[in-house]
Order: C-alpha cells, then sequence, then structure tokens
C-alpha cells in the first residue's frame, strides 16, 4: 500500500519539474531567439511478482507480472528549429533564417587559433546564439549588447583586375578598417591585410596578437612607434541576405565599400548544445564538433576555402615559404541566409503550453488524490481493532 504513496510521491515531483519547464517557456515567450523546451518523461524502477513464461508441451506461456514505482523526467529537450521573423527596423539587427549561429566572445579569442586541427577544439571558446542584436559600437567593432565581438572574415581590399573585394581567411572580430593620410596628404582607408609570420611582417595585419590594432603604415619613419589607426566611421550600413556581406558608405572618403561577412557556426547536433542562459550556448559534450560557414555556402566565391590557413605554421625543419591549408570551411550552410533589420521571434507557442499547463495540473491532482486515498485505506487498517 505504501509503495501506491511512494509512486504517487514521485508523479508530484516529476509533474513540478514538468511545470518548471512550462513556466520557463511561458516566460521567455517574447524572448529574441528563445528555443522552448519539453519534458519527456519515463517510468521509474518495476518489481516483479511473477515472472514469464513461453510455455511447455503441457502448458501455456504466461506474462510476467509488475507492478511501477512512478515516473521520473527522463529529459528536457531544446526545439532549435527556426522561428518567425520580427522587424525591429535597425540595419544591423540579424536573423539567421536555417540553422547555424552567430559566433560571438572577446576580442582575444581569435589569438588562440593557429589553424591547425586543434582550431575544432578552440572554436569552443567562442560563445553561440541566434540573437542577433549587433551594431557598430565606438572602438568601430560589430557587437552585441553584452559587449561580445561578431566573429567573420574581414575585406581586405579592392582587387584592381577584378574590381571585387577581397578577404583575408582569418577568423576574427568584425571591425571597420582604419583610416589615415595617403600619399597624397589625403585620407584614405587602411585595409588590414592577411598576416605574414618572420622578417618584415606587417604590424598592420589581420590574425593572431595582430587584431587589436592597426598600426601604422609600413612607410612610416624608421623609429616611430606603433599607434593605432583611428577607425573610419560609415554610414547606410546593409547586410547582404544572401551573403552576409556587410558594406557601407565611409564618411571619411566618400567610398561604398565592403567591411567583412559574417560568419556562423554549425554545430553536428543543434538540439545537443548547452544553454548558458542569456541567449548563449556552447558547444559542448553531445553537440558535436563545431564547425565554420558562410551564409549561402559563399566561401568560395569570397576566395575563403580554409579557415585560418594563412596563419598556421610551417614545421620545424620545413620551408618556411610551405603553405598549410587549415581547416576546410564547412559548405552546409547552403539553405541557410541572413534577414536583416529584425530578430528571430521566441518559439514558445503560448497555446500549446497552457494546454500543457492543464494537463500537468491534472496530472498533479491526480497524484495527491492517490496520497488522499493510501491514508484513508492506512488509518482504516490502524483503526480495524477498535
Amino acid at each position: 500500500m505504501t509503495g501506491a504513496m511512494y509512486a504517487a510521491i514521485a508523479g508530484l515531483r516529476t509533474h513540478m519539474q514538468n511545470l518548471n519547464v512550462i513556466g520557463n517557456n511561458v516566460a521567455n515567450v517574447n524572448t529574441y531567439g528563445y528555443k522552448a523546451s519539453r519534458s519527456v518523461f519515463r517510468t521509474s524502477i518495476y518489481t516483479s511478482l511473477s515472472g514469464g513464461s513461453d510455455g511447455t508441451n503441457t502448458v501455456g506461456g504466461k506474462n510476467p507480472s509488475q507492478i511501477g514505482y512512478g515516473a521520473n523526467l527522463g529529459s528536457v529537450d531544446i526545439d532549435m528549429s527556426t522561428g518567425n521573423y520580427a522587424v525591429t527596423g535597425k540595419a544591423m539587427d540579424m536573423m539567421i533564417d536555417g540553422d547555424g549561429f552567430f559566433m560571438v566572445g572577446d576580442k582575444t579569442i581569435s589569438d588562440g587559433f593557429d589553424g591547425s586541427a586543434d582550431d575544432v577544439n578552440a572554436f569552443t571558446a567562442l560563445n553561440l546564439t541566434r540573437v542577433g542584436n549587433f551594431e557598430f559600437k565606438a572602438d568601430g567593432y560589430l557587437t552585441n549588447n553584452d559587449g561580445q565581438v561578431v566573429y567573420g572574415f574581414l575585406c581586405t581590399g579592392i582587387d584592381p583586375t577584378t574590381g571585387k573585394a577581397t578577404f583575408s581567411d582569418q577568423l576574427v572580430p568584425i571591425r571597420y578598417p582604419g583610416v589615415g593620410a595617403g600619399a597624397n596628404g589625403e585620407l584614405e582607408l587602411k585595409w588590414p591585410t592577411t598576416r605574414a609570420e618572420g622578417a618584415g611582417a606587417d604590424p598592420n595585419a589581420v590574425g593572431k596578437l595582430h587584431d587589436a590594432l592597426q598600426t601604422v603604415a609600413a612607410d612610416a619613419p624608421a623609429g616611430t612607434e606603433a599607434e593605432p589607426w583611428p577607425k573610419a566611421t560609415f554610414n547606410g550600413l546593409t547586410v547582404d541576405e544572401k551573403t552576409g556581406i556587410i558594406s557601407g558608405t565611409c564618411a571619411e572618403t566618400g567610398e561604398q565599400v565592403v567591411i567583412g561577412i559574417v560568419a556562423i557556426g554549425m554545430v553536428t547536433n543543434p538540439n545537443g548544445v548547452t544553454n548558458l542562459g542569456s541567449n548563449y550556448y556552447k558547444a559542448g559534450e553531445g553537440a558535436g564538433n563545431l564547425s565554420v560557414a558562410l551564409f549561402g555556402g559563399a566561401g568560395e566565391d569570397m576566395g575563403i576555402t580554409y579557415v585560418n590557413g594563412e596563419l598556421a605554421q610551417a614545421p620545424d625543419g620545413a620551408d618556411a615559404a610551405a603553405p598549410v591549408d587549415g581547416l576546410r570551411l564547412r559548405k552546409g550552410a547552403k539553405n541557410a541566409s541572413i534577414l536583416s533589420g529584425g530578430l528571430e521571434m521566441s518559439k514558445t507557442d503560448l497555446a500549446q503550453e497552457i494546454s500543457q499547463m492543464i494537463l500537468t495540473q491534472r496530472g498533479y491532482q491526480a497524484n495527491t488524490r492517490i496520497i488522499t486515498v493510501t491514508d484513508s485505506m492506512l488509518e482504516e487498517l490502524v483503526n480495524m481493532k477498535r
């Protein structure tokens, strides 16, 4: 008899946990980028009263007789499918239409990238988010409201032959190019360059240890101490919805230029990411490898086939100029696009959550009745001698 009471207590506890999940979903009904969770119940332990048998030459078979002892919370699953689009009117607000995450973090994370296979693990230092509430702040970096910078690939200038923008393959924070006086004394853009190692390395390069500052030009007087180029300022910023390329008009020079490309992180199992709160996720155990991709699979069109390839060092004893490919850019984002001027809405379905709340309440109520009835039966048993 007490077994029924313990089973009901387990049911009360499980339904209360389910109510916590439902309450969290309802609380985040207006949270941008929120992914709703669901509870999955499972049966608890069983006691066998008698075993089953397949039958013999004289008698037939019989089924096992078992009594269960309640329910447990088996798992809490996340639905990572894409939510609806909510217009905000801010040019740098972005939403991923499809799979993938924006990759954000502090400015120094790219210092740990070396173009080797270990970068697969180094990428996990980046936070993943579906909320693209970004803007270029005073330091010229594309940043969210928590001060975390957005990672991608920077434009390194214009190819004089084709007139198209060229890009570095270094995964770094997206930032404005510098601006300074040119040879004729007029202001001109100071583009970041791909880093080279050894003597004569460009201090204005993209990549490890050179991401935070763009320094004085190579033709500065000898002995001049390196100082940061001031960042250019831009107006009329736009985001290409097919590729994630950010462009704008430089206020100092009047040029319409490309600033960089927003990269996205993709994991083997999106539903396996670990929720950190504050709209951030980590590619931890259960999520699989975190790889880098571009919207629409546009990497080859941008001249980017490998990530951090030019940053990798040649092995000891090898030719210093030997190329190292780095990590191949993932091609699995061809079906993903970016929507600017808005954010992704919450995935909470309020009608479904209220329905689940009613069912949970009734389940909880039914379990309390089991305890009440068991208590009455025990009372009658104790009072039998009277």
